[in-house]
């Protein structure tokens, strides 16, 4: 079933004033951003571009939000910087969802490459004064007849510009000095390929210590383009070297197929982006970001997912929100059930969540969580591992047209930090409901 336009609504009129705190995923409830292509500009401040899921039966959207902060804690959501349908169409040759962008800083302006989902005419740009926008008057590239998805424009050292872009295999070409045409004549085909490389689509190119980085969807485990992997090469047309994965967002969704980043430096720490899947659906997944770390030889070391993202563990004392689970395995996702806020649904005996990771401070005692019924079953908490030790538990009879209640029950102390699994147990399906859950001293 489409994703209710009428929560869409809802949800816009709910974002556009807020700012989001230091946790994954970095956008808030509601609101569901993908393919995250992180940039730094001048201003000092990080932006990033991607594209807007609103529905299970189809990817994206007619239209682009911008992501930007100064610190990673608080996130602002600049809404509807460039259309490609409606009453600020800028798309005029053409109406289709738009696919994911990328954004690049020349000449004193900001160019928007955007993607579409006809693939007759699938490439273009579009120009601001702003790197929030809005971009205006999207033109076609010429791109040589190439006609695919996923643009990534990376500027040299020497100022010369490319255009990186493809599925199954890459393709690279040089820009031209004003930026809105490509060189035809210089495209290198196959500088990445599914065969050598593991790739499937979303390169993003970037440059560190002398060597060439792409990162991209990596289809290297279980047939699924779930991974963020790169390859690197000291020369931007290559040939490139496969590296390995940097983080792999399997187990974020049951219907979760691909992955979609970047990665950036910001104030001198390093970064991957990427998306998790939510409503049991490939197509509408929510930004995330988790911090790497550099070996001596440039190759990056594999993270995992985490509810923590850029921040500190968090606080085991604060309301933690249900979609802050970083895996979820079995029936159970993450849906949104009112306006501005999510939850746990479709719960399963055996299934069991994640959040990676708690600050127990000086110890916890108890946990209260806001729960509906439902068919009823048992909550058991275990500390770091599904079957690490058991801190507690709870259960909670069935009850006919149940309403949200909010249940407390003892935990064996636990200090320190630690990552928290919940696991269900019962009868039958949908168990109970989960809205969130906090520790008490």
């Amino acid at each position: 079933m489409a994703y209710s336009k009428y929560y869409i609504a809802l949800v816009l009129s709910f974002l556009f004033s807020k700012t989001i705190e230091a946790q994954n995923p970095i956008v808030p409830s509601g609101v569901y951003f993908a393919d995250p292509s992180a940039k730094v500009w001048n201003d000092g401040k990080l932006y990033v571009y991607g594209s807007k899921d609103e529905s299970t039966e189809y990817y994206c959207s007619n239209s682009y939000d911008i992501l930007s902060t100064s610190d990673l804690v608080n996130w602002e959501v600049s809404s509807n910087s460039f259309s490609s349908k409606g009453d600020s169409d800028q798309v005029a040759y053409n109406d289709a969802y738009l696919y994911a962008p990328d954004c690049q800083y020349n000449n004193g302006r900001y160019y928007l490459y955007y993607c579409l989902s006809d693939k007759n005419s699938a490439e273009g740009v579009a120009i601001s004064e702003n790197p929030q926008g809005p971009f205006t008057k999207g033109v076609k590239l010429d791109v040589g007849g190439i006609e695919e998805i996923d643009p990534s424009v990376f500027i040299d050292d020497d100022g010369q510009a490319y255009y990186v872009w493809g599925q199954f295999n890459a393709k690279i070409a040089k820009l031209r000095p004003n930026m809105v045409e490509v060189d035809t004549s210089s495209i290198v085909s196959n500088i990445l390929t599914e065969n050598e490389h593991y790739f499937h689509e979303g390169a993003f190119m970037t440059k560190r210590d002398g060597l060439y980085y792409l990162v991209y969807t990596d289809i290297s485990r279980a047939n699924r383009p779930t991974c963020i992997g790169y390859a690197t090469s000291k020369n931007p047309t290559g040939p490139y070297k496969y590296q390995g994965v940097i983080i792999d967002n399997d187990n974020s969704d049951p219907s979760n197929w691909n992955n979609h980043g970047s990665i950036v430096e910001f104030n001198s720490n390093w970064f991957v982006f990427y998306h998790r899947s939510t409503h049991n659906s490939s197509t509408m997944r929510k930004a995330c970001i988790e911090p790497i770390f550099f070996n001596e030889d440039g190759t990056i070391n594999e993270v995992e997912m985490t509810s923590q993202g850029a921040g500190p563990p968090l606080n085991a004392f604060l309301k933690t929100e249900a979609e802050r689970a970083c895996l979820l395995n079995g029936n159970v996702r993450i849906v949104l059930f009112e306006e501005g806020n999510e939850m746990l649904t479709a719960i399963n005996p055996s299934d069991n969540v994640a959040y990676k990771n708690f600050n127990f401070k000086g110890g916890a005692s108890s946990i209260e969580m806001r729960i509906k019924p439902l068919n009823g079953g048992t909550v058991v908490i275990k500390q770091d591992q599904p079957w690490g030790p058991t801190l507690g538990s709870y259960t909670i009879k069935k009850v006919e047209n149940s309403e949200w209640i909010v249940i407390n029950f003892p935990i064996k102390p636990i200090e320190g930090e630690h990552a928290v699994f919940i696991s269900f147990r019962g009868e039958g399906k949908d168990l109970l409901d989960l809205d969130w859950f906090k520790f008490n001293e």
